[in-house]
């Protein structure tokens, strides 16, 4: 019970006071010793003691003071100065930081994993790791790969921005642009490993879609006036409000015409749909506003029919003019079809298909089965959906594949 206690407190605490160790610090491994040092102690302590009033505060100071120590012996020549020696005069158990000190770190901190100087999927695996709070187990599922190269990179990662000298900072305006790209990206990418987990037993995490939202809040508080940014927030509220309906009560995904749309958040719809009006008003439209604009147009449809499919099509098609990739291709062949019949939508897919360029994505399989199955072809859709179910890696959409191919007879 203490365990799973002291579990849930670092899971909720511990992404802030990590930030502000590697602040203090500028060392990413020392932080992270220092935090894990913490972390024992609490269960030790916490066990005799009971759990303090403050147990956010606790670990803060315990960490603050345990990061000192392995800085005085790794570093002796260099004096403890400014926060953190200021930090290690406060009580056992302080007031927490302000939220704008707090958000400010973890700001700057979203800025320096996503510096260019690292290739995306470090930047992904590093926000993942000191944002989110995942393991590195957790991180080398989303990235379908051994645990031993995700700490590899991880390693490299950090070491990269220690030869660099990577500045704990948000970056000035003239370099703004150029990092702030690679930050939505890893902030997206992180939306996306909770909404749709790539490997696990469940396949929503409302932990890191949630911690996503966030940094998209905070971007967009600390940053105004950025279109895009503004446009990845509404973009990740409108896909966020489907949430309660998205899986049945045995975790089997539920598809979109499917959903019981009572179960939509019209709160968090409105909110994502107010943002996405004030970053299209800016005149700047990007990707993130046109997939928001996409999102918001089947969360205004109060049922499957009532779906702007014509518009949708459209929006998918200027997508790949900003954004071309053959994802984003496979969804506007299925826009098409919705707007214009399953037949358009089927080509194009078939033509994805002969290029190769979704080779051993489930998806595409599975998208021709859904449009084979409409014009009543049966024998195609069944092997198309086996084909997929060959290539699926989730037991969510594992089984409601295995239910369509059982519909089918």
């Amino acid at each position: 019970m203490l365990a799973r206690a002291v579990d849930q407190l670092v899971r909720r605490e511990g992404r802030r006071v990590l930030a502000g160790l590697i602040r203090w610090s500028g060392d990413f491994d020392l932080a992270e010793e220092a935090f894990q040092a913490a972390c024992a102690q609490a269960v030790e302590s916490w066990a005799r003691r009971g759990l303090p009033e403050r147990p956010g505060g606790w670990l803060t100071t315990v960490a603050r003071r345990r990061l000192a120590d392995l800085l005085r012996r790794r570093r002796p020549s260099v004096a403890l100065e400014g926060a953190l020696a200021e930090a290690l005069a406060t009580a056992e158990e302080p007031a927490l930081e302000s939220a704008p000190e707090v958000e400010d770190a973890r700001l700057r901190l979203l800025f320096t994993v996503c510096h260019p100087a690292l290739g995306q999927p470090a930047q992904v695996a590093l926000a993942l790791r000191t944002l989110c709070g995942l393991t590195t187990q957790e991180i080398a599922r989303a990235h379908l790969e051994p645990e031993a190269t995700t700490a590899q990179r991880l390693v490299r990662a950090k070491r990269k921005i220690a030869e660099a000298r990577i500045p704990f900072e948000v970056p000035d305006a003239d370099r703004l642009a150029e990092r702030l790209e690679g930050a939505l990206s890893t902030i997206y990418l992180v939306f996306n490993e909770g909404f749709s987990a790539t490997e696990g037993e469940t396949w929503i995490r409302p932990d890191l879609c949630a911690e996503a939202i966030r940094l998209g809040r905070l971007v967009v508080e600390l940053l105004p006036g950025q279109a895009e940014a503004e446009g990845l927030l509404a973009l990740m509220l409108l896909h966020d409000a489907r949430r309660p309906a998205r899986t049945d009560a045995d975790g089997t995904l539920v598809p979109l015409e499917e959903q019981d749309r009572a179960l939509w958040s019209q709160e968090i719809i409105a909110e994502g749909t107010a943002v996405l009006d004030r970053a299209v008003g800016r005149g700047a439209p990007g990707p993130y506003q046109l997939q928001a604009a996409i999102a918001a147009l089947h969360a205004r449809a109060r049922r499957p029919p009532d779906t702007d499919w014509p518009q949708i099509a459209a929006l998918y098609a200027a997508l790949l003019r900003h954004a071309p990739s053959p994802i984003v291709e496979l969804n506007a062949a299925a826009a098409l079809a919705m707007a214009r019949g399953p037949e358009a939508g089927l080509d194009w897919m078939e033509r994805l298909e002969r290029s190769g360029a979704l080779a051993g994505y489930h998806l595409l399989p599975a998208a021709q089965a859904d449009l084979l199955r409409r014009l009543g072809r049966v024998d195609q859709a069944r092997a198309a959906y086996r084909r997929a179910l060959e290539l699926v890696r989730h037991p969510a959409e594992r089984r409601f594949l295995e239910r369509r191919v059982a519909e089918l007879g």
